[in-house]
């Protein structure tokens, strides 16, 4: 029997009584659970299988909400939730006591923010209680963008997945924390650095992690370890297929090492001419790296279930939304 539904006063009364939900939001699906209830918490770190040191993500149905969950706004913060919110944007900022330590891994700050959904601001709205909600997979896996995702890694392990259709931005939000007031990226996402930059000013560039080069003049810094972590999906490895990836800048010599197996691919914009290849999946025929973005882990689930023995991904360019997408496949091909 399927535990997808569109119920949303099922998923009400289930998060009252401290159970856990998959909810959809504009980036990805979300499992969901009451932030002040012990019990739905651990929940979530113990279904997902993912390490208690890794900070979990609240989500609140309006901006007017976040003083009840923060400290201290800074201006940038208050700038930057103004314009993106409802939207795929996370802020880390100084927590107010009353968020509990299991949220966010001992640490004074927590990562909040409002999603873009019409089906999960209104569960929001219905509830007396903020909701964490880190993505609806099991620790590291690709992440869902789908209700029938969900159900595939869950549906012996929770009792619903609100279904609000497939993720419009198809990846996670960009996160940002502050240090003395100066907006830093921890995670890149669905909303672009050069977005970011419109809105908050040049920023002086601290530290980089891309491949390439310069981070246009967004400061960017992105913890390498394992332990602790500034904020959620920072760790190396994350969003991966179970089926052996790898990134590449040139697909097709990449191909003539695997000769011998049973390859797929995934490009961004043009399609590999040869017979050699398994499974073949495009992005983006018309090169669009918002819809190349959207589509990003649903072709990662198709090709993790073609049976081949190795995955092969292209590079993106390395602006906008393509420095995001490149993000993710580098953390989906760490070993």
């Amino acid at each position: 029997m399927s535990i997808i539904s569109k119920d949303i006063s099922k998923a009400v009364a289930l998060l009252t009584n401290e159970e856990l939900v998959a909810i959809p939001t504009e980036t990805v699906y979300g499992l969901a659970g009451n932030i002040y209830s012990e019990k739905a918490i651990k929940a979530i770190f113990e279904t997902k299988k993912r390490p208690f040191f890794n900070p979990l993500i609240v989500h609140i149905p309006s901006v007017d909400l976040l003083n009840d969950i923060v400290d201290y706004i800074p201006e940038k913060a208050q700038l930057l939730a103004d314009a993106f919110w409802p939207g795929p944007i996370t802020l880390v900022l100084k927590k107010k006591t009353i968020i509990p330590d299991l949220i966010t891994a001992g640490k004074d700050t927590v990562a909040v923010r409002v999603p873009n959904h019409a089906t999960t601001l209104e569960l929001l709205k219905q509830l007396p209680f903020p909701l964490a909600a880190p993505s609806a997979n099991p620790f590291s896996s690709i992440s869902p963008t789908t209700a029938q995702h969900v159900e595939d890694y869950f549906k012996d392990t929770i009792k619903m997945v609100l279904d609000g259709g497939p993720c419009k931005s198809g990846i996670e939000s960009t996160i940002i924390g502050f240090e003395n007031d100066a907006p830093i990226i921890y995670r890149l996402g669905s909303t672009s650095i050069e977005a970011i930059e419109a809105v908050v000013g040049t920023i002086e560039i601290k530290n980089t992690v891309t491949e390439g080069g310069s981070l246009s003049e967004v400061e960017m810094s992105r913890s390498q370890k394992e332990i602790s972590p500034n904020a959620p999906g920072m760790l190396a490895r994350h969003y991966a297929p179970k089926t052996k990836t790898i990134l590449t800048h040139n697909v097709s010599e990449t191909l003539k090492q695997h000769r011998q197996k049973r390859v797929g691919v995934l490009v961004f914009q043009n399609e590999i001419k040869t017979n050699t290849i398994k499974a073949q999946i495009v992005l983006s025929k018309t090169g669009d790296l918002t819809e190349a973005a959207s589509n990003l882990y649903h072709a990662l689930h198709q090709l993790d279930k073609a049976e081949l023995d190795v995955i092969i991904a292209e590079q993106f360019p390395n602006y906008g939304l393509g420095k995001s997408i490149n993000d993710r496949l580098s953390r989906a091909t760490k070993s």
